[in-house]
Formats: structure tokens, C-alpha cells, sequence
């Protein structure tokens, strides 16, 4: 029942529990850089990862009410949580296409791997879900898929610590059953994760390919768009005027755009706070 807005200029939305989203960002805006932006990372109320079905699915109703009132003609939910609790049930109530994290993703891994043998780690709601090894099932139900949850990963890369012994040593426990089966495939199923690659490749070694989530939504995303009325004006251009992008949080800024400033490789400060709790 999805729909679009006939303004073509309109901004592309995306929102997040928190600020890995941004790695979906940071990939979309090297694929659309005449697209308009505004990004919604819900600090105030992060992790999403711990939380019930229904506080969840609350959470995200909120963050699509906000990023409408911005008049979005595209809405990305960036976050791993959300597009496998709250996105399956709500999708069909809004006149505004949204694209969520795990079929992007779940599809990636099915046509990689070469055993049948795939790894998912995420947080324990996306995890507890079942969402992606669900999807890749409903592909080919031969395939064997080992899903893990990883819940200090998130904390780890938000303080930085991202090449740290400390990091290693707890990649190493998350990961050795993992290694134990004989995956091929692995999927980062959440956005923070991307900025773990080197550690969990080191881990994994060269031979699993890693799937990342959020890169292969921006992917999907941007296949959609280019291929509908969706399309900026400008986007036939070349070389493409840049667009303008708005960070909204519901919290403190300026602790966002320190760790926003690791994850997009540079200076963030234009941050406004949103009252999420009025949507």
C-alpha cells in the first residue's frame, strides 16, 4: 500500500536506536550525494536491543511520525532491533515506502555462501527475533543458520574501543562457536558492527565473508530510489550537487556528535534535540 510524494527534492529519512546508523548514512551519501537527508538517532533512549516487542515497536512508531513531519519521501530504518521487532507489523499502516536492515542483509548472506552454513550476531532482540535466519529460509530451507547475540559489542565501539586487546579478547569468546560450525558467511547484524570488521575478520579469518547489514540496505536503497519517480532532479547530473543533511537526536548533542564524528570520519556539530516523546 506504500506510496510517494510527488516532491522529488523531498529528503531521504533514516533513523536509528542510537548512532550506528550512521555507518548506513556514510554509505548512502557516497551512492546519492545530491540526495537531501535528515538523519534521527534516538540517543535518549538506547540500546533498543534489550527492550520488549511492544516498547520497541512504540519506539519506532515515534521515530516514523517524527521523520514524516520532515516530510520524507524515503524512510531507511537503520536499526538492526527495529526492522526485525517492530517493522514486519507496521509496514502496511504507512503511505511512505520503508526499508528495513535484515532482508537486505539476509539476502546478501544467502547468495554468498558457498556450505549453507551462515552466522548472525546481533543484539538479543534482533537475535531473539529470528528475523534473518527466517528470511534466509524462506529462500532455501536447507541452509543451517547459527545466530548469536553480541551485546558488548555496541558499548565497545561507542567508547572507542575499537581495536583494543580488551575487544579482541571478547570477540574471541562471542565468536568461537562460530568458528566451532564452520560458517562461511557471517552476518553483522547491527550497525555498530561494521567498525568491529577488522577485528572479527582477524578472528574469523579471510575465508568468511562478512555481510554487512547496513551497507547492503543502503544498497537495496538506493536501487529503489534510482529506479522510481523518486529520484532527485539533480541526480542525473554529473558531477551531482551535494545535498543538504540534518542530524536530529533525542538527547544530549554534543555527546552524539563526538562518537557521530568517529563514525562518519568527520566533524559532525549541526545537531538539533527532538521532544520524541510528543510523536
Amino acid at each position: 500500500m506504500n506510496t510517494t510524494t510527488t516532491d522529488r527534492t523531498a529528503p531521504i529519512g533514516i533513523f536509528d536506536s542510537g548512532v550506528g546508523g550512521l555507518t548506513v548514512l556514510k554509505e548512502i551519501l557516497e551512492l546519492l550525494p545530491f540526495e537531501n537527508f535528515v538523519y534521527f538517532g534516538d540517543v535518549g533512549r538506547t540500546p533498543y536491543g534489550g527492550r520488549s516487542k511492544e516498547i520497541i515497536t512504540q519506539f519506532t512508531k515515534q521515530d516514523i511520525a517524527f521523520l514524516n513531519e520532515q516530510k520524507v519521501k524515503f524512510i531507511i530504518c537503520a536499526c538492526n532491533t527495529a526492522s526485525s521487532t517492530a517493522l514486519p507489523d507496521i509496514c502496511k499502516d504507512y503511505d511512505i515506502e520503508i526499508i528495513g536492515v535484515i532482508e537486505p542483509g539476509a539476502k546478501a548472506a544467502v547468495k554468498q555462501t558457498q556450505n549453507g552454513k551462515i552466522g548472525v550476531i546481533g543484539t538479543n532482540a534482533t537475535i531473539n527475533s529470528n528475523a534473518y535466519a527466517s528470511y534466509m529460509h524462506a529462500i532455501d530451507p536447507k541452509l543451517k543458520v547459527f545466530s548469536l547475540a553480541c551485546p558488548l559489542f555496541v558499548p565497545l565501539v561507542e567508547e572507542g574501543y575499537i581495536d583494543k586487546e580488551a575487544t579482541y579478547l571478547i570477540a574471541r569468546d562471542y565468536l568461537q562457536t562460530m568458528k566451532d560450525v564452520g560458517i562461511d558467511t557471517l552476518v553483522l547484524g547491527c550497525t555498530h558492527y561494521p567498525l568491529l570488521r577488522n577485528v572479527i575478520t582477524d578472528i574469523m579469518g579471510d575465508s568468511v565473508r562478512l555481510i554487512d547489514s547496513g551497507e547492503e540496505s543502503a544498497n537495496e536503497s538506493f536501487r529503489r530510489i534510482t529506479t522510481t519517480e523518486l529520484i532527485h532532479p539533480n541526480g542525473s547530473q554529473v558531477p551531482s550537487p551535494e545535498g543538504d543533511l540534518k542530524y536530529f537526536v533525542s538527547d544530549v548533542p554534543e555527546k552524539f556528535s563526538s562518537v557521530a564524528s568517529r563514525f562518519m570520519g568527520r566533524e559532525i556539530n549541526n545537531i538539533a534535540r527532538v521532544d520524541i516523546s510528543k510523536y
